[in-house]
C-alpha cells in the first residue's frame, strides 16, 4: 500500500508539474518575465538589505515559471536557480578568481605591504584630487578586464583614498566608472572579444574599433569623473558620504561589512613597497599571458584574435594562481612571512570574499530565473518593432532598451549579445554607419544598465573592491550614472540625425562639462544659504 501511496503522489506530481509549466509557458516572453528582478532591486533599495531582497526576486520569478506550484516553485529555485549557478564553470572559475585575490590581499596585509604603500601614498599623495585622480588613472591602465578592474583597483587604493578621507562609497564609484566603461572601449580586452563574437557575418573587430566614437556613455563618464574631481562637484547621497568623509567617517552608514579589514593591515616593519607592487605586476602579466594563453597564442593564434577568443573566467584563474605562487615565493625568499602564515592567509582570503561570493550567486541564479521566463525575447521583440520606423531616433531607442534590459537582468554582456544581431540584422546591407552608431548604442546601454543595477556583477566587484556596503554604492552611484545616462541619451538623438562622431560627441562632452558647471554653481548655492541660516 505504501508503494502505490507514493506512485500517486509521483504521478500527481508530475501532473501538477506539467500544468504549472503550461501556465508559466503563457508568461514566456511578456512583460511579466522583467517582474522578478524589479521586484529584486526595489525591495533592495528600499530595505538596504540585498540577499533577502535577491531572494525574494528568486522566488518570484520561480512561481511565475511554475504556474505557482508550491513543490514545482522549490524544485525550480533549487536546482534549476542555485545548484546550476554554483555549478556552471564560467561561476566557478570567477570564485576561484575572487578568493586566490582575496587571498593575495590578504598575504600583502600580513607581508606588511598595504601598510608600506600607504605610508608611501601619504608623503606622495597629499591631496584629495591627488588621490582621486590616481584611482582614476589606474582604473583607465588596468582594462584588460572589469572583475579584475574592480579588485586590483580596490586593493592598491584603498590606503591612499583613507589616507585623504575620501569615502568608501566615492572610492567604489570611480572603481565601477573605470571598469566597464573603460574595458567597452578597450581594444584589447574580455569585453572587445565578447561583442566581436556577437557580431556575425561581420568583421568583429573593425566595427568595435569604429564604433568607440559613438559610445558616449563610457566616454561621457569619463569626462564626468574627470570634470567632478577639478571642479570638486558632488552631489546627491554621495555629497552625503563625502561631507562625512571629510570630518573622518568614510562608511557613513552604521552597517560597515568590512570595517574590521584594517585591524589585518599589519605594519611588522619589514614590508616594503615592493611587497605590494610586484604582486600586482605580477598579477597583470600573468593574467593577461593566462587570458592569451585560453585564447591559443601559443598555439600561433594572433594577439589580438586571442583576446578575441579568450575565456576570461579561465585565463584570470590560470593568471591569479600564478601571481599567488609568485607572491609566497617572494615573501619566502625575503623571510618577511614563513611558508605556514601564507597558507594561513587562505582562509582569510575565502572570508574576505564570501559577500561578494554570496551576492553573486543570487544575482546569477535571478538572472536564469529572468531568462527562463524569456526576457530576452521580450525585449528582443520591442527592439525589432522599432527597427521598422522611426530610424533616425533608433539608436537613442537602442540606448534606452539596453539601459533597461541591463538594468533587470544585471549583465552586460548578455544585453549586448541579444541586441547587436538584431541591429546587424536591420541595417545590414543598407546603412553601414547607422549600423555603427546602433552597435555603439546597444554597447553604451549594456553599461549603463549594469552600472546602475544592484545585482549587476561588475557593480558588487566594485563594492567589494572598495570593501563598501554594496547598497550605500548603489544609492549613491545611481544619480551620476542616471545624469550622464540623460546626456548620453541626447547624444544619441544628435547621433542618429547628424550620423557623424565629430559632431555628435563634442556636443555631448560640451554638454557634460555644462552640467558639471551647472552643479558646481549650484553646489555654491546652497553652501552660501546655509550659511547666512546658520549666521542668522
Amino acid at each position: 500500500m505504501t508503494g502505490i501511496r507514493v506512485c500517486h503522489k509521483v504521478k500527481m506530481y508530475l501532473k501538477c508539474y506539467k500544468k504549472s509549466t503550461r501556465e508559466g509557458k503563457i508568461m514566456y516572453g511578456t512583460i511579466w518575465a522583467l517582474l522578478p528582478p524589479v521586484v529584486a532591486i526595489v525591495l533592495a533599495l528600499i530595505t538596504k538589505e540585498v540577499y533577502s531582497s535577491l531572494f525574494i526576486g528568486i522566488v518570484t520569478g520561480a512561481l511565475i515559471y511554475t504556474g505557482f506550484s508550491p513543490i514545482a516553485t522549490l524544485d525550480t529555485v533549487i536546482n534549476e536557480g542555485f545548484i546550476n549557478s554554483v555549478a556552471d564553470a564560467w561561476n566557478i572559475g570567477i570564485f576561484m578568481f575572487l578568493i586566490l585575490l582575496g587571498t593575495m590581499v590578504a598575504l600583502m596585509n600580513k607581508a606588511g605591504g598595504s601598510a608600506a604603500f600607504g605610508e608611501w601614498a601619504k608623503k606622495h599623495v597629499k591631496t584629495r584630487a591627488g588621490a582621486l585622480l590616481s584611482t582614476f588613472l589606474l582604473g583607465v591602465l588596468i582594462f584588460v578586464d572589469d572583475y579584475f578592474n574592480c579588485l586590483t583597483v580596490g586593493s592598491v587604493m584603498r590606503p591612499v583614498t583613507d589616507a585623504q578621507n575620501v569615502s568608501r562609497a566615492k572610492l567604489a564609484y570611480l572603481i565601477d566608472a573605470t571598469a566597464a566603461p573603460v574595458c567597452i572601449i578597450a581594444p584589447i580586452s574580455s569585453w572587445a572579444a565578447a561583442v566581436t563574437d556577437f557580431v556575425e557575418g561581420e568583421d568583429g573587430f573593425s566595427i568595435f574599433i569604429r564604433a568607440i566614437p559613438y559610445n558616449f556613455y563610457a566616454v561621457l563618464t569619463i569626462v564626468m569623473m574627470i570634470a567632478m574631481v577639478v571642479m570638486r562637484v558632488e552631489y546627491g547621497p554621495m555629497k552625503v558620504h563625502e561631507d562625512n568623509a571629510k570630518k573622518g567617517d568614510i562608511y557613513t552608514t552604521p552597517d560597515r561589512p568590512y570595517a574590521n579589514a584594517e585591524e589585518e593591515t599589519v605594519d611588522n616593519g619589514k614590508g616594503k613597497v615592493m611587497d605590494l607592487l610586484i604582486p600586482i605586476i605580477s598579477l597583470i602579466i600573468c593574467c593577461v599571458i593566462g587570458m592569451i594563453y585560453t585564447g591559443g597564442f601559443f598555439d600561433g593564434v594572433g594577439f589580438v584574435e586571442a583576446f578575441s577568443g579568450s575565456d576570461a573566467s579561465q585565463g584570470l584563474v590560470y593568471g591569479s594562481f600564478f601571481a599567488f605562487v609568485i607572491t609566497i615565493v617572494l615573501y619566502l625568499v625575503r623571510r618577511v612571512l614563513k611558508f605556514d602564515e601564507c597558507m594561513a592567509c587562505l582562509p582569510d582570503g575565502f572570508k574576505a570574499m564570501v559577500p561578494a561570493i554570496l551576492i553573486l550567486v543570487f544575482a546569477w541564479t535571478l538572472k536564469s530565473m529572468t531568462d527562463s521566463l524569456g526576457a530576452a525575447e521580450y525585449v528582443a521583440g520591442i527592439v525589432a518593432g522599432s527597427a521598422e520606423g522611426m530610424v533616425n531616433l533608433l539608436p537613442a531607442i537602442i540606448f534606452l532598451v539596453g539601459c533597461f534590459l541591463a538594468f533587470a537582468t544585471g549583465t552586460s554582456w548578455g544585453t549586448f549579445g541579444i541586441l547587436i544581431p538584431i541591429v546587424v540584422h536591420a541595417f545590414e546591407g543598407k546603412n553601414e554607419t547607422m549600423m555603427i552608431i546602433a552597435i555603439s548604442a546597444c554597447m553604451a546601454g549594456a553599461v549603463c544598465g549594469d552600472h546602475c543595477s544592484p545585482i549587476s556583477d561588475t557593480t558588487i566587484m566594485a563594492s567589494a573592491g572598495a570593501q563598501c556596503n554594496h547598497i550605500n554604492h548603489v544609492n549613491t552611484q545611481l544619480p551620476y550614472a542616471a545624469s550622464c545616462a540623460v546626456i548620453s541619451f541626447i547624444t544619441y538623438i544628435i547621433a542618429g540625425f547628424v550620423q557623424s562622431a565629430w559632431i555628435a560627441l563634442p556636443a555631448g562632452i560640451i554638454m557634460m562639462l555644462a552640467f558639471v558647471t551647472f552643479m558646481k554653481f549650484s553646489q555654491k548655492k546652497q553652501t552660501a544659504a546655509f550659511s547666512q541660516k546658520k549666521e542668522a
